[in-house]
C-alpha cells in the first residue's frame, strides 16, 4: 500500500532529511586516507544517538543478508557498491567509498547515499561517480505530478548509457515514510510513461548506482555487502524526495551541496 504524505508529515520528513544530510556532509569530511571505517560507523553511531534519532539500519533483517545488520552504516569501498558492512579496515589513497545512511526521527525516516574519492582522484572514478549524481538529478527532475514512475526509471537509465554504464535491475530506490522500505520499487532503468501515475505526497528515495564495467552482482560470505561482479568500481548516490505540486522537493540536501535539478557541479548553485 502507498501511503501518500501531507505536507506536514513531509514538514516532519525534512527535518529528518536535514540531519542526514547534515551527518553525511560530516562524515564525507571525516574520511581521509588513514580514517577507519569503524571510525566512520562510531562517529554516525555518536551523532545519532546525540541528536535522539534511531537508525533504520539497526536490527534490520530483510531476506538477504546473514542475521540482522548491527551498524547505522553501509560502507562500500572500490567494487563493493551496496549493503558494506563497516569493519577494521583503513581507507588508502585513492579508495572510492560510499556512504549510505538512513534514520528515523518521531516516526519519520530519510534515506541518502553519497560516493567520495580519499585521497587523490582518477579521471575514470570521478566519471563514475559523477554518472550517479547527474542520473540522480535527471531522477529527482522526473519526479513531478503528472508524470509516471517510468519516467524516473527512463531517466537515471538514460544517463547511465550516456555515460557508457550498464544498469542493475535487482535494487534499486523505493518508497520511504514512516519506514525506511515502503512502496514502490524504483527501478533504475525503465521506460517513460509507464507504472504508477506520481502525486502529491509520494515520498521516494531515489538512487542511482552503477558498476564501471559490468550489470552483474555478487555477494560477499557475509551475505551483506554486494560486490560488481568483475571487481570493477562502482558508485552510489541517493537522496529521499518528495512529489509536491510545485516539483520535486529534495528532503536530504547536503550543506554547500546544491542538488536542485539541473546543477551538475557539485557545487553550491550562484546566486544573484
Amino acid at each position: 500500500m502507498i501511503e501518500l504524505k501531507s505536507a506536514e508529515e513531509i514538514g516532519r520528513m525534512a527535518v529528518t532529511g536535514q540531519f542526514v544530510g547534515e551527518l553525511l556532509a560530516e562524515l564525507r569530511e571525516v574520511a581521509a586516507v588513514g580514517v577507519n571505517l569503524m571510525d566512520l560507523e562510531h562517529h554516525a553511531r555518536r551523532r545519532i544517538k546525540e541528536r535522539g534519532a534511531e537508525s533504520c539500519y539497526w536490527d534490520y533483517t530483510p531476506s538477504f543478508g546473514r542475521g540482522p545488520f548491527r551498524n547505522v552504516l553501509c560502507l562500500s569501498v572500490n567494487d563493493a557498491v551496496l549493503h558494506g558492512l563497516p569493519h577494521r579496515y583503513a581507507l588508502r589513497d585513492g579508495d572510492l567509498l560510499s556512504i549510505d545512511m538512513a534514520v528515523g526521527i518521531d516516526g519519520w525516516a530519510a534515506d541518502s547515499a553519497l560516493s567520495v574519492i580519499v585521497g587523490n582522484p582518477t579521471p575514470d572514478d570521478l566519471k563514475l561517480i559523477e554518472a550517479t549524481e547527474v542520473a540522480l538529478e535527471a531522477g529527482i527532475a522526473a519526479a513531478r505530478p503528472g508524470n509516471q514512475l517510468g519516467d524516473i526509471s527512463a531517466a537515471i537509465g538514460e544517463v547511465a548509457r550516456r555515460y557508457g554504464y550498464q544498469v542493475n535491475d535487482e535494487f534499486g530506490g523505493h518508497g520511504i515514510g514512516r519506514t525506511m522500505h515502503e512502496a514502490p520499487h524504483v527501478p533504475n532503468n525503465g521506460r517513460p510513461g509507464r507504472g504508477m501515475k506520481l502525486k502529491p505526497g509520494l515520498t521516494l528515495a531515489i538512487e542511482p548506482w552503477f558498476c564501471r564495467s559490468t550489470n552483474k552482482i555478487k555477494f560477499d560470505e557475509d551475505g551483506w555487502t554486494i560486490r560488481s561482479a568483475d571487481g570493477s568500481r562502482t558508485a552510489h548516490s541517493e537522496h529521499t524526495v518528495a512529489v509536491t505540486t510545485d516539483g520535486p522537493q529534495v528532503l536530504t540536501r547536503r550543506p554547500g551541496h546544491d542538488t536542485r535539478p539541473g546543477n551538475r557541479s557539485g557545487q553550491p548553485a550562484a546566486t544573484s
